[in-house]
């Protein structure tokens, strides 16, 4: 796809969210990851929208991304949440990726949560627990902003050195003490699945520093910073990574782990959206 088309393509997805929720300007924007459908904040006035009637928005095809946008307000700020996120694994291209992103940067917002479920290199990262990203490894073998470049879109060579904005993950830290939920901050490495990784990869990945393990939420998060807009990542720890006790992966077990901490994450994400400007 050449830039204009993409340029044209994230204008028409921005008009169409318009459309559909006339003089929505979000303020902040959650995306959910697998599982936390339950998760969803409580929203006043909010207005619905399948990704299908949003062009440029691709079908999620992952089982607990239902494929939908919310368009709302939490008190008096605009809140979109995304239900369901586009994989690299999916056979998506990083520009489709971002493209979400960039059309709510295009209706003013300011502030992204990214949320995901991550499997935990570290025996005191354990299932249920919540992950909060300080910084991440990329090695899913792309980057967003690669041969993509248009100024509107912010600096092509953009500083990732407060990659996950400070305040936002101590919000999100005081927010799990305060309940006691348990959280930790951790380096997030990304890899490009579906398969999960194998011990010895996760050996090294442990040797170059990482915490948690996970198949998205950087994309977003680059994107989103190159366009000035604020991010955290709230993981959650669905298993524990190859090779460690306990490690045993599918599927099914992310999405009933999901289900089970997404009450938690509700509450930690409504205590952040109020300290929101």
């Amino acid at each position: 796809m050449k830039v204009k088309t993409y340029i044209n393509l994230v204008r028409r997805s921005a008009r169409a969210i318009r459309s559909c929720s006339p003089g929505f300007s979000p303020r902040a924007a959650i995306v959910l990851g697998s599982g936390l459908s339950g998760a969803v904040p409580q929203l006043s006035r909010a207005a619905i929208i399948p990704y299908t009637d949003i062009p440029g928005f691709a079908r999620t095809t992952v089982s607990g991304h239902t494929g939908k946008l919310i368009a709302g307000r939490f008190g008096s700020l605009p809140v979109a949440v995304l239900q369901g996120r586009f994989h690299y694994y999916e056979g998506h291209s990083m520009e489709s990726i971002a493209l979400p992103i960039r059309a709510l940067e295009y209706l003013g917002l300011k502030t992204l949560i990214v949320t995901s479920a991550v499997g935990s290199m570290r025996p005191d990262f354990k299932p249920g627990h919540i992950a909060v990203v300080k910084d991440h490894i990329n090695l899913m073998g792309r980057n967003p902003l690669r041969a993509f470049h248009e100024e509107e879109f912010g600096d092509m060579f953009p500083d990732l050195l407060d990659m996950y904005d400070s305040s936002l993950r101590r919000l999100a830290l005081s927010a799990c003490r305060r309940r006691r939920f348990p959280a930790h901050e951790g380096v997030y490495v990304a890899v490009g699945g579906p398969s999960y990784e194998t011990p010895a990869e996760i050996r090294a990945f442990r040797t170059l520093g990482g915490d948690v393990v996970g198949m998205s939420v950087v994309p977003e998060a680059i994107v989103a910073r190159q366009m000035g807009i604020r991010v955290a990542a709230l993981s959650w720890v669905a298993n524990m990574a190859a090779g460690l006790p306990n490690s045993t992966l599918s599927h099914p077990d992310v999405l009933n782990m999901g289900q089970r901490v997404s009450s938690r994450l509700r509450l930690v994400l409504e205590a952040i959206l109020k300290r929101i400007d």
